[in-house]
């Protein structure tokens, strides 16, 4: 995926290697596309322009287009593009905070979260598109401005961009394999996070099962739950609940700039001029962004979008062909599906909404963690040919992420069908189990992310499963108003 090579407007050392932290230590949140969207719900409200332009000295500038070439076409009338990244900038959180919620370490400049976000030409919908930070991309040929290294052109994850090229390299490398002319650029650190939430009053998040995560501290039970900023910022930087990993945190990233929104929109902070320039001023005080998107523009788009509601977001995730892509040098990487994710950008370029109208009468049973995020070995554990291939196209076929080889296992005469698990994954297991009534249920240690299924004699069947949050369509897509709390 070559990409033209550019140097950013502003940068900032890169750390030594050797003092890089490793990926999985890495503070890990969504809050950035929270930040600059729920300004435009609260410009919605019409304050008065002096007070929202009053603002614009709190966001630095920076210029990721300058002297850029070969970018892709956009048509007139299609809508709007921006492109949000979010960097672990954490220099103005305390000692005290950072010990609670488990941010120490140094940052290693790069960007933990992307989102590309679409905003239709008539103002009624807000397409997220959540880009994996582990996803493979190729470097360019360039010359960091600051070292003064010449680089040529490499793999690496995604997120290295920043830290090799800054706003501009980002930006190019986005559009290179997204083939979306990007319109703006904002950037935003977690620096004001917690204050921002806790300025709302907090807030809401509904899960069904308990989600816990000792690295971030994270620790909720089922039900709902009022989250301040530092309970807010474990909630979205977690990867470790579940084998979903990335996949699941980007979800629950989603989920929570929905209730974000919500809380915005329902909170009184667009009719109380006091309330609106606290919450703002904090929201705009760690945002970066091109000079053409001040909050002049953003005035002027956010009143364009009154009566923006969770309802009109929609939110999906890149589709991924291959999970764990090897790359030496670089480790596993997340793999773009090529036909997918072309058709995907395609939509967003023809101002398409992505999702799908959710079905009025849906047989399936609600699971906690999406079949498309687990993976399945199955086995043929009888004497009756062609049963493994039967069962892997059956849970296939209701969205399990199979191998698509199932083989023979040691016995032939198993009579329960059994599905062994890694206890570390036991909420996948679980779900895989709802697919497959009367199967038994066997942890075993160190087996990892993969689930195996020994087809049984009594295999009568899979049952459809589905996400308690569902992602509708061929996208993945859910809106807003499916995830927030009722």
């Amino acid at each position: 995926m070559p990409v033209p090579p550019r140097q950013p407007a502003r940068r900032r050392p890169h750390p030594p290697r050797d003092k890089r932290r490793k990926q999985d230590e890495r503070p890990h949140w969504g809050m950035r596309a929270a930040t600059t969207l729920s300004v435009l719900v609260l410009a919605a409200g019409g304050i008065g322009h002096a007070m929202v332009t009053s603002m614009n000295t709190g966001i630095d500038r920076v210029d990721p287009f300058k002297d850029m070439k070969n970018r892709p076409e956009a048509e007139p009338g299609r809508g709007m593009n921006v492109l949000l990244v979010g960097t672990d900038g954490r220099d103005k959180i305390t000692k005290e905070e950072k010990e609670k919620y488990k941010l120490g370490g140094a940052p290693c400049h790069c960007t933990d979260t992307i989102m590309l976000v679409h905003v239709s030409e008539d103002r009624g919908r807000a397409s997220v598109v959540s880009i994996p930070r582990d996803s493979y991309a190729q470097m360019p040929e360039h010359t960091d401005e600051t070292t003064g290294d010449h680089h040529r052109s490499h793999p690496v994850k995604i997120n290295a961009a920043y830290a090799e090229g800054g706003p501009s390299l980002t930006t190019r490398t986005v559009e290179h394999m997204t083939g979306v002319k990007i319109d703006h650029y904002l950037e935003v650190d977690f620096t004001s996070f917690m204050k921002t939430v806790d300025v709302l009053g907090g807030v809401d998040i509904c899960t069904t099962t308990a989600l816990k995560d000792s690295y971030t501290g994270l620790d909720l039970a089922p039900g709902t739950h009022r989250l301040g900023g530092g309970e807010a910022l474990q909630y979205v930087r977690s990867r470790h609940i579940d084998g979903a990993s990335d996949l699941g945190r980007m979800q629950r990233q989603q989920r929570f700039l929905a209730a974000f929104i919500a809380k915005v929109t329902d909170s009184g902070a667009l009719l109380n001029p006091v309330r609106f320039r606290e919450v703002a001023s904090t929201l705009l005080g760690s945002v970066r962004a091109d000079k053409g998107f001040g909050t002049t523009e953003m005035l002027a788009l956010g009143q364009a979008m009154r009566g923006f509601t969770p309802a009109s977001s929609e939110f999906t995730s890149v589709p991924i062909g291959e999970m764990s892509f090897p790359v030496k040098g670089i480790g596993s990487t997340l793999k773009w599906d090529d036909a997918k994710s072309r058709k995907l950008f395609q939509t967003l370029r023809e101002d398409r909404p992505l999702g799908v109208p959710r079905p009025k009468k849906d047989r399936a049973t609600p699971v906690d963690v999406s079949p498309e995020q687990i993976r399945v070995q199955v086995d043929n554990g009888t004497r009756t040919a062609g049963l493994g291939r039967r069962v892997d196209a059956a849970l296939k076929a209701t969205g399990f992420r199979t191998t698509g080889a199932p083989g023979n296992g040691v016995r032939r005469d198993v009579a329960r069908t059994l599905v062994t698990y890694d206890p570390r994954w036991d909420r996948s297991a679980q779900s895989l189990a709802a697919a497959l009534p009367g199967c038994a249920l066997q942890p075993v240690k160190g087996q990892g992310g993969l689930m195996r299924v020994t087809a049984g004699a009594d295999y009568r069947g899979v049952t459809p499963v589905r996400a308690q949050d569902e992602y509708q369509g061929e996208f993945g897509v859910v809106t807003g108003d499916q995830v927030v709390c009722p």
